[in-house]
């Protein structure tokens, strides 16, 4: 039980409620024990009043008043004139003096606490007040020990209530949190143990219903944790469907593409000028397809193949890339520049620098001719003491601000419409295997530019 929410709760209650009544104990027992002198003052004013109404009385109904008002003497003080009015032998010398007329708050409670912890019995001298001014003052001497007796009853009454107070508090209070807490605390353990069990499963999310606004508010942070989550999961689901399906449809396309490969053997042989021209280029864009077709399905086994690195030159690869779009541009208004120095040699996978090259040339490409005015795309590189760049540069409209969000994330950051968003993803994982980057270096209405950099660093070469 002490290790339930409820369970302590309860327990602390009747500790707390214990301690509250302990701070109310010492107060209320000084001032019983004010209450307990004043009362034996009036008793024996009452006492004397027999006195005042016939001077002379036998000693035994003297010594009757005092028992009754259970003190030992009596002075009263009236005209300025003190007189004692009943007496009788007392066992011991008078030992202190209270005077109730004046006393503050604390020297009540200190002299209740010291009679309290006190077991000797005492004569003590009281004085107070006369009820309805019948007198200056009032002395009476009497002894502690009924006065002691008196307040440990009195306190004990109060201990023994303030536990019963405190057990009843508890109990309701261990009912109200059980029914306002706990039980919407375990409503919720249940969701999640039953979510944790078929997370793709939506029906096991939770629906808030808690009327307390900090569980409602716990709830609601669940509910979108378990959707956000069970998205993942059934998007991770499909990209597991599609990678399947994109490794059926490399290996028929690689099939394919290796007997286009044979023909355009054969098409190489052709006396045709433009043929002959025109043929290596061909050949080569069949090449990287076939290449392309088995490195997808590498990747849907494990991750894109390791660079191999070597010495190239950058200019061949930018000039195939700039080769290759100028022939989808047609007769659109599209003009390609590049500002590669000659004999720059960059250390890159020729294939896969090829690949982001020709992804960032594609999607600038793509992008000027969605908007139907023209535009210009420049590929520029430069060499510095650590690294080489290689900036593309288009005037297109710029992307947008989810593509920018999102823009390195599968399927989720497509520029242009339509598009899977895979591109910009491939293209930073092949910079991130050569230990370089892709950034996105700028974008807005005037256009994009995108910088490749690839470190000098100390690499194996192959």
């Amino acid at each position: 039980m002490f290790k339930t929410l409820s369970g302590r709760f309860l327990v602390l209650t009747i500790i707390f409620v214990m301690l509250a009544e302990i701070l109310i104990f010492v107060p209320s027992v000084a001032r019983f024990r004010e209450d307990y002198l004043l009362s034996r003052l009036e008793r024996a004013q009452i006492a004397s009043l027999a006195l005042l109404a016939d001077d002379m009385i036998d000693e035994d109904l003297e010594q009757e008043l005092l028992r009754t008002a259970e003190v030992y003497n009596v002075a009263l003080r009236r005209d300025e004139m003190r007189q004692l009015m009943l007496s009788s032998p007392m066992p011991h010398a008078i030992e202190a003096t209270f005077d109730l007329r004046d006393a503050g708050p604390m020297e009540l409670i200190s002299d209740a606490m010291a009679r309290l912890f006190d077991s000797q019995d005492r004569v003590i001298r009281v004085i107070g007040a006369p009820v309805k001014e019948a007198g200056l003052l009032i002395e009476i001497t009497l002894g502690t020990k009924a006065l002691r007796s008196a307040m440990i009853d009195y306190g004990l009454n109060i201990l023994w209530l303030s536990a019963v107070i405190s057990v009843i508090t508890a109990f309701f209070l261990f009912l109200a949190v059980r029914g306002f807490l706990v039980k919407p605390i375990k409503g919720v353990v249940r969701y999640m143990q039953s979510y944790a069990a078929a997370p793709e499963d939506a029906r096991r999310i939770i629906q808030p219903s808690a009327g307390v606004v900090e569980l409602r508010e716990a709830e609601e942070a669940l509910q979108s944790l378990q959707m956000e989550l069970t998205a993942s999961l059934k998007q991770k689901e499909r990209l597991a469907q599609l990678g399947g399906a994109v490794a059926k449809v490399s290996h028929d396309l690689r099939n394919i593409l290796t007997s286009a490969q044979l023909f355009t053997d054969r098409i190489e042989m052709s006396e045709d000028p433009l043929v002959r021209r025109l043929a290596p280029k061909l050949v080569n864009s069949i090449t990287r397809a076939v290449h392309l077709c088995e490195s997808t399905l590498a990747f849907g086994k494990a991750e894109e193949p390791a660079p191999k690195l070597c010495h190239v030159p950058l200019i061949e690869i930018v000039s195939d890339v700039v080769d290759s779009e100028r022939l989808a541009v047609g007769e659109f208004d599209l003009s390609f520049s590049e500002d590669v120095p000659a004999g720059l040699m960059v250390r890159a996978d020729p294939e896969q620098l090829y690949r982001v090259i020709a992804n960032l040339v594609r999607n600038a490409r793509q992008a000027i001719m969605a908007t139907g005015t023209p535009g210009e795309i420049s590929v520029a590189a430069r060499e510095e003491d650590d690294a080489w760049f290689i900036n593309i540069t288009d005037t297109g409209p710029g992307l947008p601000p989810k593509a920018q969000e999102y823009l390195f994330t599968p399927f989720q950051g497509g520029a242009r419409k339509g598009g899977s968003g895979l591109g910009l993803a491939i293209s930073s994982e092949l910079m991130r295997g050569h230990g370089g980057t892709l950034v996105l270096a700028r974008t807005d209405d005037a256009g994009t530019v995108f910088e490749i950099c690839l470190p000098k660093g100390e690499v194996a070469e192959v």
